[in-house]
C-alpha cells in the first residue's frame, strides 16, 4: 500500500511537470523565431582525441568536466563507491523512471517542478488571500462581540489547559515563521538582507523547525485529549454554520462551550491535518525506525508535509485572528482564565445556560486557600 501511494503522488508530480513543459513547449513553438546559436566571437573548445587522457584533458580543456558528467548520465540506476552508510547513498542522480500514463522523467526533477511551480505559488497566494480577507473583514465590521456588561466571572480555561494551549501556539508559530522563511523567504527576505545574513538564518530557523518540530507533536497530543471532551458535535451545531456564527448580520448563534468553527478547526486542523504534518515531519526528521528513506519517499513526504503546512496555517490564521483582536475578551480569556457573563451569554449561551442549571461547575480550579493565622498561646 504505501509503495502504491508512493508512486502515485510521484505520478501525479511527473503528469504536472510534463503539462507545464508542454504548455512551454507550445509558447515557444507559437513565438516568432529567433537566431538560435552562439554568440559572435565565440570559439568552442576543440574535442579531446580518442586516446587523451583526463590530464591531458586538463591541461588543453580547463574547467570541462564533461567527461565526468557524461559518465554520471550514462551510469543510470548503476550505483557507485560511497563511504556513506544508508540506501542510495551512491547513487549521485536519481534515475529516469517511467510512471503510467507519462513519458520517462526524472522523479528529482518533478518534485521540483511541483514544488516551485505549484506548491510554493498557490500555496503563497493562499497565505495572502486569508490574511487581507481578514484585515478586510476586520476594517469594515472591526472586533467581534461587546465589552462585558456584568461583574460575574466564570472560569472558561484552566490553569493545565491554558498551559496546554500557550505551549502548542508558541510551537507553531516558531514552526509557521520557520517554515515561512525557508519557502518563501528568497522572494521576499533575501533582497532586503542579502544572501549572508539570509543563509545565517535560515540556517538557524531550519535547525530550530527540526527541533521544535517533536514538541509541537507532543503538545499537540496533549491539546487533543484535553480539550476533545467539549469538541464532538451537539445540538445548535447545524444552526451556528448555517448562519456562519452571526459573523455577517451581527447577532451571534447560541452555542455550547465550543462552537461549530472551533470544532471544525480542532477536527480539521488540530487532528487530521496535525496527524499529516506530524507524520510527514517525522518521516523527513528520519525518526521513524524500519524506513529505508529513499528519495522517492522523502519527496512525497515533503509534498505531503507542505501542503498540509500551508493549510494548517489558512486555518490557524483565521483562529489567531478570532482569539486575538477580532474579538472582544477572547485573548483575556485564554490569558487570565476568566470570561465575564455577559461575554458568555453573548458568545456561548448554551454553555452559560448549563453552568446556571448546575450541569457545569463555574469553577473547576480550586484555587488554594490562605493559611490560617497561628494562634499565640
Amino acid at each position: 500500500m504505501h509503495g502504491l501511494i508512493r508512486n502515485a503522488l510521484l505520478a501525479i508530480a511527473a503528469a504536472l511537470t510534463f503539462s507545464g513543459a508542454a504548455q512551454a513547449a507550445d509558447a515557444a513553438a507559437s513565438a516568432p523565431s529567433a537566431k538560435v546559436g552562439p554568440p559572435a566571437g565565440f570559439v568552442a573548445p576543440p574535442e579531446p582525441l580518442p586516446n587523451e587522457n583526463n590530464a591531458q584533458r586538463a591541461k588543453t580543456q580547463p574547467g570541462n568536466n564533461a567527461p565526468f558528467w557524461r559518465g554520471v548520465r550514462n551510469s543510470g540506476d548503476k550505483p557507485g563507491i560511497s563511504s556513506l552508510p544508508g540506501a542510495e547513498k551512491g547513487v549521485l542522480i536519481q534515475p529516469f523512471v517511467q510512471y503510467p500514463g507519462s513519458r520517462m522523467t526524472n522523479a528529482g526533477e518533478a518534485w521540483r517542478q511541483v514544488r516551485n511551480q505549484w506548491i510554493l505559488p498557490y500555496g503563497g497566494a493562499l497565505l495572502v488571500i486569508v490574511t487581507l480577507a481578514l484585515l478586510l473583514f476586520h476594517w469594515r465590521k472591526g472586533p467581534l462581540g461587546h465589552e462585558p456588561n456584568s461583574g460575574g466571572a466564570i472560569e472558561r480555561f484552566t490553569y493545565f489547559e491554558r498551559a496546554a494551549h500557550w505551549s502548542n501556539a508558541v510551537a507553531f508559530c516558531v514552526l509557521a515563521v520557520s517554515g515561512i522563511v525557508m519557502a518563501f523567504g528568497k522572494f521576499f527576505l533575501l533582497p532586503v538582507i542579502g544572501s549572508a545574513l539570509f543563509g545565517w538564518l535560515t540556517y538557524a530557523l531550519k535547525t530550530a523547525h527540526n527541533f521544535v518540530g517533536p514538541l509541537f507533536a507532543v503538545s499537540l497530543v496533549v491539546v487533543f485529549f484535553t480539550f476533545v471532551r467539549d469538541e464532538f458535535p451537539r445540538r445548535g451545531d447545524w444552526a451556528w454554520l448555517r448562519h456562519m456564527g452571526g459573523a455577517i448580520n451581527g447577532n451571534e448563534v447560541p452555542s455550547h462551550r465550543f462552537n461549530a468553527g472551533e470544532k471544525i478547526i480542532f477536527w480539521g486542523g488540530v487532528l487530521l491535518l496535525g496527524v499529516v504534518i506530524v507524520s510527514s515531519g517525522l518521516v523527513m526528521d528520519k525518526v521513524i525506525p524500519g524506513l529505508d528513506y529513499l528519495r522517492p519517499d522523502m519527496q512525497v513526504a515533503h509534498m505531503v508535509h507542505a501542503v498540509a503546512a500551508v493549510l494548517m496555517m489558512a486555518m490557524f490564521l483565521l483562529h489567531i485572528y478570532l482569539g486575538t483582536f477580532g474579538m472582544r475578551g477572547a485573548y483575556r480569556a485564554m490569558r487570565d482564565g476568566y470570561v465575564d457573563e455577559g461575554w458568555a451569554r453573548e458568545h456561548h449561551a448554551m454553555w452559560l445556560d448549563d453552568i446556571q442549571a448546575g450541569k457545569i461547575p463555574a469553577q473547576r480550579t480550586v484555587e488554594p486557600q490562605p493559611a490560617p493565622h497561628a494562634v499565640r498561646p
